[in-house]
């Protein structure tokens, strides 16, 4: 029963991560550093930086999970 149960749970983490992954399809971080620093006095920059989410990499997690998902139910 724990086969079944793990496979059914991986699926399910597959699933949600590919369905995120097609609702969001890009991420943004921002990253600030210090440009230059006289005395108390610091410039700082802000630079952001874009992740893009392949759409078949999120659709084919989604997939997989399903499948895993159907698996587990079918082994019963």
């Amino acid at each position: 029963m724990g086969g079944k149960n793990s496979l059914s749970m991986i699926g399910a983490v597959l699933a949600v991560l590919g369905l995120i992954g097609l609702a969001i399809p890009v991420i943004t971080t921002q990253e600030t550093k210090e440009v230059a620093r006289i005395g108390d006095l610091k410039l700082e920059a802000t630079q952001q930086k874009s992740y893009p989410i392949p759409t078949i990499l999120s659709g084919g997690a989604l997939l997989l999970g399903v499948v895993l998902i159907c698996a587990a139910v079918m082994r019963r």
